[in-house]
C-alpha cells in the first residue's frame, strides 16, 4: 500500500535541553541528560550520534513511503537548517517543517530566516513538559498571548500548524485551551500529534479530548501510539484507539505517521503501519485514507 509518513524526524546532532537538562551524545543511539539519565534515543542500526537524511530516505523507501514530512523533535533538539537542506536535496521525498522558542529575545530574526526567506510551509510546536516549551519555561496557556502570537505569525505565513501538546494529566495538557485558540483561526489547518497521546485504558479521555477538537480544519496524526499504551503487537489498543478517532472525527482527520527514528525504540518501522494495514477494523477505504490521501491533501496539495 502507497504511504506518507507525516511523522518523522532528522538529527543532524544531539542537542536537547529538556526538562533534565541538557542531553548529550554518547554514541551508538543513546544520550545523557545532565542529571546523569542515560537514555536510547534511537536504534543504533539508524546510526551512531544522528540520523542523516540518507538513512530517512533508505528506510522510508524500503517500506513503499513515498513522502515524508520531517517535523521538529524537541527531545533530540532543534534540526531546522538540517531538515531544510535536506529537503533541499530531496524535494520530490522531504516536506521540512520548523519551530522556535517563542522566548527568544531575537525571535523575529529566527522567523523572518525560517518563514520568510527559507519559506518553510510547515510549523511544529511542541510544548510538552518533557522536552518541549514548558519543559524549561513556566505553564504557557495555549490560548494565551504568547502562543497566540505564534498562531497569528503562522496564520498570516498560511503555515500548516503542527502542535505535541504532551500527555494526558500534565500541565502543558491543554485541550480546552488549545480547542478555543484554533477557533480564532478557522483558514489555518492544524495537525495535532500523536492522536493527543492517550495512555493505557484511557479510552474515555481520548473520546472527550476528540469531541472537543472535532472542529473543521483540525487533523489529528497517530504517530506514536503504540508506544503510548505499551502493548504487544498487534497493538490491539491502538486499534481500538484509531477506531475510536474515525467514529468521532471522521475518516478524512486520521494521517498514519511513524514517529522515526524515535518511536522505532519500542516498535519495528514495520510494525508501525502493519498493524492497521492487516486490522479488521479498517476498511481498504479507510486504510488508504489513513496511509495516503488525508497526508496528500493536508501537506502537498498547494
Amino acid at each position: 500500500m502507497r504511504k506518507i509518513d507525516v511523522h518523522t524526524h532528522l538529527i543532524e546532532n544531539i542537542c536537547g535541553v529538556g526538562s533534565k537538562g541538557e542531553l548529550r551524545p554518547l554514541g551508538n543511539g543513546k544520550a545523557q541528560y545532565a542529571n546523569g539519565d542515560i537514555i536510547n534515543l534511537f536504534p543504533s542500526e539508524y546510526g551512531d550520534k544522528s540520523v542523516d537524511d540518507e538513512t530517512l530516505i533508505r528506510v522510508l523507501k524500503s517500506h513503499n513511503v513515498e513522502k515524508t514530512v520531517c517535523l521538529q523533535g524537541n527531545y533530540a533538539g532543534f534540526q531546522n537548517l538540517y531538515t531544510y537542506e535536506s529537503m533541499q536535496r530531496h524535494p520530490n521525498f522531504i516536506l521540512a517543517a520548523a519551530t522556535y522558542d517563542p522566548f527568544s529575545y531575537n525571535k523575529k530574526l529566527i522567523i523572518k530566516h525560517l518563514f520568510d526567506d527559507l519559506k518553510i510551509k510547515v510549523i511544529k510546536m511542541e510544548v510538552s513538559n518533557g522536552s518541549g516549551l514548558m519543559a524549561n519555561h513556566q505553564t504557557v496557556d495555549l490560548n494565551g498571548d504568547i502562543m497566540n502570537e505564534v498562531y497569528t505569525m503562522a496564520n498570516d505565513h498560511k503555515l500548516i500548524f503542527v502542535i505535541d501538546i504532551g500527555r494526558p494529566n500534565n500541565n502543558c495538557y491543554q485541550v480546552d485551551n488549545l480547542a478555543n485558540a484554533i477557533k480564532k483561526y478557522p483558514n489555518m489547518k492544524f495537525v495535532i500529534c500523536h492522536l493527543t497521546a492517550p495512555q493505557h485504558n484511557q479510552l474515555d479521555i481520548l473520546k472527550e479530548n476528540l469531541n472537543k477538537l472535532n472542529l473543521i480544519n483540525v487533523y489529528f496524526d497517530i504517530a506514536s501510539l503504540p508506544n503510548n499504551t505499551k502493548q504487544p503487537y498487534p497493538f490491539i489498543e491502538a486499534q481500538n484507539y484509531i477506531r475510536t478517532a474515525i467514529d468521532i472525527v471522521g475518516i478524512n482527520k486520521i494521517m498514519w505517521g511513524s514517529d522515526f527514528p524515535m518511536a522505532m525504540n519500542y516498535s519495528t518501522y514495520e510494525q508501525s503501519y502493519k498493524y492497521i494495514e492487516d486490522s479488521n477494523l479498517f476498511t481498504q477505504e479507510e486504510k488508504q485514507k489513513i496511509f495516503y490521501d488525508n497526508a496528500l491533501e493536508v501537506f502537498f496539495n498547494d
